[in-house]
């Protein structure tokens, strides 16, 4: 009998990518999606992706859906507290494995892994350091279909967001931007590829500005802020 794995799904590039890749090579039993919500505004944290369209994504993939819902600005805390109530629900029902898609942030894998083990499941990572370059390649040449849902205005200017990932989009990253954006550079939304039974329909809609305050950690920065631009996409 197979282990049963949760599956982490941002809706983005990379977990359709590492489910893809999970679900070839079949050694778990995926049972389920799980999904952090903004509670206040229903979407996806940080990729911006309305809870409708993620519902879709859930039906096409044919995986029931697990919502977390968190408050609009969490503490740790109150994140660290959500969190474990949910994952000693999932690991009651005799899921033992988590799946990511991160594919090279050591920090972050290492968090991961320490909050599973607490409660005795395992991180899973499918990804975990192929070159990013290739990986995007390989999303392509799949055939999957993504657009980029937000961009991070250190790295991308407000043209990127809203634009379809292929071969021009790579070519016009430029060279400190990771093709994948594994730095947090964009996000993304996928609609289409190998995994759904049919593609996601949506509307493209207005580009938004959002700013969040910066933690006072580096005394020579000014910027008191992050800026993110946001792709509004709209359920059809």
């Amino acid at each position: 009998m197979k282990p049963k794995a949760i599956f982490n799904w941002s809706s983005g590039k990379d977990s359709a990518l590492a489910l893809y890749k999970t679900l070839k090579e079949g050694q778990f039993e995926v049972t389920a999606l799980l999904t952090s919500i903004n509670k206040e505004f229903q979407r996806i944290s940080m990729h911006g992706v309305h809870v409708s369209l993620l519902e879709k994504q859930a039906e096409s993939l044919g995986l029931p859906l697990i919502k977390m819902e968190l408050p609009k600005e969490p503490s740790m805390e109150e994140y660290r507290e959500i969190m474990s109530k949910t994952m000693n629900k999932i690991q009651s029902q005799g899921i033992t494995h988590s799946i990511f898609g991160d594919i090279f942030l050591e920090d972050l894998r290492k968090y991961r892994e320490d909050q599973l083990q607490a409660i005795g499941m395992q991180a899973v990572f499918p990804l975990w350091k192929i070159n990013t370059t290739d990986l995007i390649q390989d999303f392509l040449d799949l055939r999957f279909k993504t657009i980029v849902t937000c961009v991070n205005e250190t790295y991308l200017d407000k043209s990127f967001a809203g634009r379809i990932i292929d071969k021009d989009f790579i070519s016009d990253l430029p060279e400190n931007v990771d093709p994948c954006g594994e730095n947090g550079e964009f996000h993304t939304f996928t609609f289409d590829g190998p995994v759904f039974k049919q593609p996601i329909h949506f509307e493209v809609g207005e580009i938004v500005k959002k700013t969040y305050p910066k933690p006072k950690s580096d005394p020579d920065d000014q910027n008191e802020e992050y800026v993110f631009w946001f792709c509004d996409l709209i359920s059809k």
